[in-house]
């Protein structure tokens, strides 16, 4: 048997922070348990999730609440890391956001002209902060083991490790293994822009640029205007530096 590839990931692997735990950095699979509660109101057993994810073997264990910058954070951490060829979503659907839901759509059809991910009814699913490029190698390079609604610890540690088998072995309507790594060197991208608020913002790198040319030019004004105000009064002219 052929040994299995592996990569080592970007020298600044994962690049974005957030709600994970790191594992073994060579793993073929990550954990994404979705999160449909407030942080400070996360239940015990979403924890419990998060850490039989990265017990059995996880390269990334976390949760994930939001469908837009949330999902962009987790597209650049896997893409940094060659070696995850799935990823394990799991965890009750959530209301509004419909994590899950996008994840799929995503996987199916990507995304249109303007960022937005096509096919799913959540209410702000748009990839604004990074490139389009990332989505696309993001697409190529992973497979989605579908544990949505799903949610015993036992569960994912029978996912994870099938993962991990030199052989197919079956889970539910998969055939899982170590396919070893991406053939294509990590990608370390970072977010941008970090938009909050994707209804209000361009829908096109046209619209972006412009939408950066007219801060550019209101930043050159407020700082000549700061200039100004700092600038010592002429005693020949009035208290407020005008002629009489």
């Amino acid at each position: 048997m052929s040994e299995i590839r592996k990569a080592d990931p970007a020298p600044d692997y994962p690049p974005e922070e957030g709600c994970y735990l790191r594992g073994n950095d060579y793993s073929p699979v990550a954990v994404l348990v979705i999160l449909k509660w407030t942080r400070e109101e996360t239940p015990p057993g979403i924890e419990e999730l998060v850490r039989a994810g990265v017990e059995s073997g996880a390269a990334l264990s976390g949760t994930l609440q939001t469908e837009n910058i949330g999902l962009e954070k987790v597209i650049c951490n896997v893409v940094a890391n060659p070696n995850i060829r799935y990823l394990l979503v799991c965890g009750p659907e959530s209301p509004g956001h419909h994590v899950g839901e996008t994840i799929l759509a995503l996987m199916q059809n990507g995304i249109d002209e303007r960022k937005r991910i096509i096919g799913t009814s959540a209410q702000t699913p748009y990839l604004f902060n990074i490139p389009a490029g990332l989505v696309e190698r993001f697409r190529r390079q992973i497979t989605v083991i579908d544990l949505i609604d799903e949610g015993r610890p036992e569960v994912i540690r029978e996912a994870v490790q099938a993962c991990y088998q030199e052989e197919p072995t079956p889970f539910r309507e998969h055939l899982l293994h170590d396919i070893g790594a991406y053939g294509e060197p990590p990608i370390s991208g970072r977010i941008t822009w970090r938009v909050t608020d994707p209804t209000r913002e361009p829908k096109s790198e046209e619209e972006r640029a412009g939408l950066e040319r007219i801060r550019a030019l209101m930043d050159r004004v407020r700082k000549a205007s700061e200039a100004r105000q700092g600038e010592p009064v002429d005693p020949s002219r009035g208290e407020a530096g005008q002629d009489h």
